[in-house]
């Protein structure tokens, strides 16, 4: 099983709801070859770097995913037939990207961690 790290754009259009139905989605056809999700991030809406299809914000998403490699084509295929995602890149983390990854999800779970602790005094 290789590491992988997706990001998606969807549509600026959509309410939460479905957002969080598109997101499901792509969890689901993940599911369906077995993939172990790691990892995933909402970094909200965000303004795109050029206009897509005259829209210039998005709900950008982040998954990280352990799977075999025929899983990132079921994924890409899901992201193509679904209307609501806009951009798609796809990547296998080598070795160094893998331990980046994983550094970056501990900082962010002591940082979350402090804050609580914060609100809680």
């Amino acid at each position: 099983m290789n590491n992988y790290e997706t990001v998606f754009i969807l549509t600026p259009v959509l309410s939460e709801a479905q957002v969080k139905e598109a997101v499901d989605k792509v969890k689901a056809a993940l599911g369906t070859v077995k993939a172990e999700i790691v990892n995933e991030e909402n970094w909200g809406l965000k303004k795109l770097a050029y206009p897509i299809d005259k829209k210039t914000t998005g709900f950008y998403w982040l998954l990280e995913f352990k799977a075999v490699p025929e899983a990132v084509e079921v994924l890409e295929t899901q992201f193509r037939r679904d209307e609501r995602v806009i951009r798609f890149l796809t990547f296998r983390q080598d070795k160094f990207a893998a331990e980046y990854a994983a550094k970056r999800r501990g900082l962010k779970a002591s940082k979350e961690r402090e804050s609580a602790e914060k609100a809680n005094q």
